[in-house]
């Protein structure tokens, strides 16, 4: 007999600890083989919607934030990759950013493409998956916000700049879903009007199904931002996009009640995995967990379930068991799998 599809979807958010090998002697086609590792190893465990590990944009010399901004930015026309020592002291100075010693780059005149391949880098990573295939890229907030903008002066019309920019890639882009991570906003939201007039230009220009990611940020496995999703209802609701992949496992509980006030036909992406613990979650307790959120939703309103944010940060065997776990506890809660 034929089986019966999943009503709620597995998938990851997007990166993958870096392989010791890959690290050791990188090259362009060592990262294509370990892509093909990352990949492979989302589709033996079963997830339904599989992602690159975002590898192929780990820089060495930028760890901190794992390839999430400076692959992006650098390639772009517009933007000068050092800061002189004034421009430092500046950037120092500025709120938002403690974390980071010195931006990834200086905007000094008009953005453009430049030499970014987003379309390039999809079609490599996609034609080594059997299953859907989710491509990830950061939003234009994160971006913005780490920049020392030399010419735009202002904060939202750099945003909008950098939104045009990857609008015009993501047009490029040939995957199943796009999504969009933005790890800033949480801890800033008062800024979210512009915001979302910014990511959803680049939501507009994705030709399959757009997804948004929001954390509280991932940095060597703390948190960054601080403050609730009540404060970003707004935003969310003003998203033109399939579905939001939202932060829970390691939030309070009863913040999933919040959600209960999200537009019903974006879909619901539920965190029930804790990527800042290296403990490995059981079935029961993923399954737990979505049956709690659909008793406070309403049952049927979560779409798809995933880790809080990405996994780099964790040990490859941590990692590896994670995902595994999603499919075991999604299958324990949908009657899959004997108890």
């Amino acid at each position: 007999m034929p089986t019966v599809p999943p009503r709620i979807l597995t998938t990851v958010v997007g990166s993958y600890p870096m392989p010791d090998w890959l690290a050791a002697l990188p090259s362009e086609q060592a990262a294509i083989d370990a892509t093909r590792v990352v990949i492979a190893t989302q589709e033996r465990a079963g997830i339904d919607l599989v992602c690159d590990g975002e590898l192929y944009r780990f820089d060495v010399n930028h760890p901190e934030t794992n390839g999430m901004i400076e692959y992006f930015i650098r390639p772009m026309a517009g933007i000068r990759a050092q800061a002189t020592f004034e421009e430092l002291k500046a950037y120092r100075a500025l709120p938002g950013m403690r974390f980071r010693t010195r931006p990834p780059g200086v905007v000094e005149g008009a953005l453009g493409s430049g030499t970014l391949d987003l379309g390039g880098a999809c079609r490599r990573a996609r034609a080594l998956a059997a299953r859907p295939f989710k491509f990830t890229l950061t939003g234009p907030h994160m971006l913005a916000k780490t920049l020392y903008d030399r010419h735009y002066r202002k904060l939202p019309e750099l945003t909008l700049a950098i939104a045009r920019v990857l609008a015009e890639q993501v047009a490029e882009c040939e995957a199943d879903v796009v999504q969009l991570d933005e790890a800033n906003l949480p801890g800033h939201p008062e800024e979210w009007e512009w915001a979302a007039e910014a990511i959803n230009l680049v939501l507009a220009a994705v030709k399959s199904k757009p997804a948004v990611h929001l954390c509280f940020g991932n940095y060597g496995g703390q948190s960054i931002q601080k403050g609730g999703w009540d404060r970003l209802l707004r935003y969310l609701n003003a998203l033109k996009v399939d579905h939001i992949v939202m932060e829970c496992a390691h939030r309070p509980e009863a913040e999933l009640a919040v959600f209960k006030e999200l537009r019903p036909e974006i879909g619901f992406g539920l965190g029930v995995v804790d990527i800042k613990r290296t403990e490995i979650e059981s079935a029961d307790t993923i399954a737990r967990a979505i049956e709690r959120a659909e008793r406070v939703l309403g049952a049927g309103r979560v779409r798809y379930i995933h880790p809080d944010c990405g996994f780099w940060m964790l040990k490859r065997s941590i990692a590896d068991g994670k995902i595994r776990a999603l499919v075991e506890g999604r299958d324990r809660f949908e009657g899959r799998a004997a108890p």
